[in-house]
């Protein structure tokens, strides 16, 4: 049984995604990035970056040891390995490597800065917003002009996608307006509606926590410096 660390954010329904998909059996262990879990030493020993999703495999594909593995591309690509699953092989890979880095390097870090600036920055800063915004209405129309030429981001339904979907779910909350990008949404819509889908993120609601934001909890998520690490429990 696969050990995922895990809290309900775009980041961790990719993982459950793809773990419901695969029927992969796993056991989840929340991690309340509002309380400061992600600081904990046992957490970090994992985790690096201080960040979940994180992922612990007793089996490896290998046969070898219990492997760790933390960023959520990386464990998605890791997942996709072990299962022969939802990967390509080929030059159909290579696409979903493409869509998969696209997505680790643009949408989730635009999309967040865009979820910061507009909803949780404690001083609205019009230029911020207009940037992200923008930059996020950019990269949903790269989507929607691949998604008129293919059914899934790269040809098949793909880790590509189950990296994608989580980012664009929140899509009000960014400024975004679906209809404006036809292909983007029929997407939308057909992922939203798999099974999987729909388990992955009803396990999300059992760590579901109310919106409002503390001074603590907001010195927790974006107050972070080198000196969160040293000062950690």
């Amino acid at each position: 049984m696969i050990d995922l660390y895990y809290w309900p954010t775009p980041n961790g329904h990719k993982i459950t995604i793809f773990l419901e998909e695969a029927g992969l059996e796993y056991r989840i262990i929340p991690i309340n990035i509002g309380a400061g879990d992600q600081f904990k030493p046992e957490f970090l020993k994992l985790s690096p970056n201080n960040r979940m999703p994180a992922v612990v495999d007793p089996q490896p594909a290998d046969g070898g040891d219990a492997v760790s593995v933390f960023e959520s591309g990386a464990i998605l690509l890791y997942l996709a390995e072990k299962t022969g699953q939802f990967l390509g092989s080929g030059g159909d890979r290579t696409r979903v490597l493409e869509w998969l880095f696209w997505q680790v390097g643009g949408l989730g870090p635009m999309a967040g800065q865009n979820h910061h600036f507009g909803q949780y920055a404690p001083e609205k800063i019009p230029y911020a917003i207009t940037r992200y915004v923008n930059e996020t209405n950019r990269l949903y129309g790269v989507m929607d002009r691949q998604l008129a030429r293919h059914e899934y981001l790269a040809g098949g339904y793909s880790i590509a996608d189950m990296a994608s979907y989580p980012w664009v779910v929140p899509y009000e909350r960014q400024q975004q307006n679906l209809d404006d990008f036809p292909h983007l949404k029929r997407w939308f819509e057909s992922i939203q509606q798999r099974p999987a889908v729909v388990r992955a993120y009803a396990k999300g609601k059992a760590f579901s926590q109310p919106s409002a934001m503390t001074d603590e909890s907001r010195k927790i998520l974006f107050g972070q410096s080198s000196a969160s690490l040293k000062n950690s429990p």
